[in-house]
């Protein structure tokens, strides 16, 4: 369980203070699917940093597991529980060969070799990667290389995954790509805690943070944020194609069901 109190960011800067984050409150708990969204600058990406300690709080506080993220003696714990993935995958690998990307987590923890081995066969399995354990990550495309991003958290064995925009810098096939693997992640008991500026892909957590000014302006289901589109509209965001395309309908005079979320479900209302 992921629980802020307060939870405030202040950068300084030359031009003085900037508050990244305002006073947080929520509660995350085991299990759940969380996605964040927010236009830029309104504080998502420092959020994500603060799950496991790549920043700590000027005020406030973040517990992972009852474990104040601020004490120093609690830095690998926490980061034994929390696992990130960014949305550079070039700039997240480390290592010529595919396979020693993954491993490398692993040895910073000291696992022993034998241990190694195996986490890191069973990771690049789960990400459907195994063929390429010996390819350099080079020769790979970006969504491969998000791929073994996500191998390496896997091999980690992390029961928390932040994925902070990961599929910004992917086609279209790579985005479906590295959006199925953080499905299955859920499905498997992972907490998943998604950044994202792709709607329809937040449209598939189980509840929603809509992030303005550094602070939690709602938190709710997909459904009952997407489907508000005029509000959406004022928040500089987008909505899902499917929600978008309901509320034209119905101002056309289409008398359809409110809170259409899914193309399928906007088909079955048209039939």
């Amino acid at each position: 369980m992921i629980r802020a109190e307060n939870l405030r960011h202040v950068y300084k800067t030359a031009a003085g203070d900037n508050v990244a984050l305002d006073g947080l409150n929520f509660t995350i708990c085991d299990g759940e699917f969380v996605a964040i969204i927010g236009t830029n600058g309104s504080g998502k990406s420092t959020l994500a940093k603060h799950f496991n300690a790549l920043l700590l709080p000027t005020g406030g506080k973040i517990f992972v597991d009852g474990l104040d993220t601020s004490d120093e003696k609690n830095l690998w714990r926490v980061r034994e529980t929390v696992g990130m993935v960014f949305q550079n995958p070039d700039s997240e690998i480390v290592a010529a060969i595919v396979e020693d990307d993954v491993a490398f987590g692993l040895e910073n923890l000291g696992i022993a070799p034998e241990k190694i081995r195996e986490r890191v066969d069973l990771a690049l399995d789960a990400v459907n990667m195994s063929d390429y354990k010996n390819f350099a990550p080079s020769k790979l495309s970006g969504g491969q290389k998000q791929r073994i991003a996500i191998a390496g958290v896997i091999a980690m064995n992390t029961r928390v995954i932040v994925f902070d925009e990961p599929t910004a810098m992917l086609d279209p096939i790579g985005r479906r790509e590295v959006l199925t693997m953080v499905k299955r992640l859920h499905a498997q008991g992972k907490t998943i805690i998604y950044i994202t500026h792709f709607m329809d892909e937040a449209a598939q957590a189980q509840r929603v943070f809509v992030m303005e000014g550094g602070r939690i302006i709602r938190d709710d289901t997909p459904r009952n944020i997407f489907t508000d589109v005029k509000e959406m509209k004022r928040l500089g965001l987008d909505a899902p194609v499917a929600a978008e395309l309901a509320a034209r309908l119905r101002r056309k005079g289409f008398k359809l069901p409110p809170k259409i979320l899914t193309a399928d479900e906007l088909a079955e209302a048209l039939q």
